[in-house]
């Protein structure tokens, strides 16, 4: 039986009626969608690739994934945003939750240890700490190679990898994970032959997951890349149903617009599993950078239950009704936990004899919605069969896709971020960083020399030519004189 993502919206106080007035224009948004993926200059590289991604690509990718594993002690994965927290959110969700904390023999992969997603010194240092005298790899993963807090913290991990093992062995500890022609960190790759692997140039960083960028550090750490794939792919041949009533991932896009035009502007994200606390905060990333624009976007935020419950659980019960909730539901826990009896029952949790903990979970869960629910806080549930590789692939895919589904609902573009920009142009003029001239303004400079010189060309020639046109008159004037004194000298001779 083919494990499954399924979407649950009988907590959203909307029915199927309800919401299947937008079929239509679902249909018309998913035909564009793909006839757009098939142009190579569209970011939409995502939308095809769990069937098309490069097997030679993975294949090498698996190949260095063992080679870190056998050298290295510490895998470093340098990035920030969508090249670092896809691989952390697969990698934390699908392995043991203090994986970085066991002894590498019950480990049996390397730490998976994470920079250049700040610029605190403090951070640095404690990583350098942690890292000790201990064999070290690097991921850098960067498109262009220039955004700061990577580029910092790839300088410095370099010049440490370089000082422990010297400039022939570090080169064999570096991969880099980048454009395939493009960028400052492709000319470094190239002139220092690192191992390099591809960030398709048709796909965004928070659509990227399921790319290089995504599967060298989690093939590191030892979870079955090919299960990820074959769930993402399953999702990718299940959501080309461009019929709303029988596509869960539209469903989740419709309903979220149709929230947001009933005022509620706020989706909290939550969990009742501790291990998708990055699954979490991908997805605010994925939603917040794709829909945050031109004054419109729900504001995504995450919650991690039961914890939350007892610092935010007040306001979202009792506070201003702009919010709805979007629950990860994993039926079957991996382990469980019996409740055995007490003798004494002081602290009265006798009637919970014999059973399971992630049952007491569940009917939390259970609970906790339907007291939102009538606290006029809307609930979505997406359940998963169980958290593993296959179900998360469909996870990610789901997202994704309905994320794309949705911007294009709301109006915006979901693939540009250009209000990023704003605060990087402050910051570096703080800084003081050098200001790169344009190409427009070379372009100007160039056309302007190019118009001079034409300028300059054409005067010389209408100089020439005058100059000319003087001469050839002079010539003209001595030849009519020199007519005239023969004609002279001929009568004169006739006279005689």
């Amino acid at each position: 039986m083919i494990q499954n993502v399924k979407l649950d919206f009988k907590h959203s106080k909307l029915t199927e009626k309800d919401f299947m007035q937008y079929a239509e224009e679902v249909a018309e948004a998913h035909d564009e969608l793909h006839k757009k993926s098939k142009d190579k200059k569209e970011p939409l590289g995502w939308i095809d690739l769990p069937t098309k991604y490069d097997k030679k690509e993975l294949e090498k990718l698996k190949k260095a994934a063992k080679k870190i594993q056998s050298d290295s002690e510490v895998l470093l994965v340098i990035g920030i945003g969508g090249s670092y927290l896809g691989a952390r959110a697969v990698i934390e969700a699908l392995t043991h939750t203090f994986y970085n904390y066991l002894p590498k023999e019950q480990r049996k992969t390397p730490q998976i240890l994470y920079v250049g997603n700040n610029l605190s010194p403090n951070y640095i240092n404690d990583i350098i700490d942690l890292i000790g005298n201990r064999d070290l790899s690097i991921n850098v993963i960067s498109k262009s190679g220039t955004t700061t807090e990577p580029a910092i913290a790839f300088r410095i991990f370099r010049e440490l990898l370089e000082n422990k093992y010297g400039l022939k062995e570090a080169k064999k500890r570096i991969y880099v994970t980048t454009d395939k022609k493009d960028g400052a960190l492709k000319q470094i790759a190239d002139q220092e032959d690192y191992t390099t692997f591809v960030i398709p140039s048709n796909i965004g960083g928070r659509y990227s997951v399921l790319t290089p960028v995504g599967l060298l550090p989690i093939a590191t750490a030892g979870i079955d890349i090919d299960k990820l794939l074959e769930g993402a792919r399953f999702a990718e041949e299940k959501y080309l149903d461009k019929n709303l009533k029988y596509n869960d991932c539209y469903k989740y896009a419709v309903i979220r617009n149709m929230l947001y035009k009933n005022q509620k502007g706020v989706e909290i994200l939550v969990s009742y599993e501790p291990k998708l606390h990055y699954i979490i905060e991908w997805w605010k990333q994925l939603f917040g950078e794709s829909e945050g624009k031109g004054g419109k976007g729900i504001y995504p935020t995450g919650a991690e239950f039961t914890t939350d419950l007892h610092s935010l659980g007040q306001y979202i019960q009792e506070g201003r009704r702009f919010l709805f909730e979007t629950t990860i539901n994993i039926k079957e826990s991996a382990t469980d936990i019996k409740i055995n009896q007490d003798e004494d029952n002081l602290d009265e949790l006798n009637y919970l004899t014999n059973k399971g903990l992630d049952e007491i979970n569940k009917k939390a869960m259970e609970g906790v919605i339907k007291a939102h629910e009538d606290g006029d806080v809307p609930n979505l549930i997406i359940t998963m069969d169980k958290l593993n590789e296959y179900n998360l692939g469909h996870l990610i895919y789901f997202f994704e896709l309905a994320c794309a589904m949705s911007g294009t609902l709301l109006g915006v573009n979901p693939f540009n971020q250009p209000g990023v920009e704003k605060y990087k142009s402050n910051m570096f003029e703080l800084l003081g960083k050098p200001q790169k001239i344009k190409e427009s303004s070379k372009k100007e400079s160039r056309t302007k020399k190019e118009n001079k010189s034409t300028k300059e060309d054409k005067t010389k020639k209408e100089s020439k030519s005058s100059k000319e046109k003087e001469i050839n008159k002079e010539n003209k004037v001595k030849e009519e004189k020199v007519k005239a004194t023969k004609r002279k000298t001929s009568k004169g001779k006739h006279a005689e």
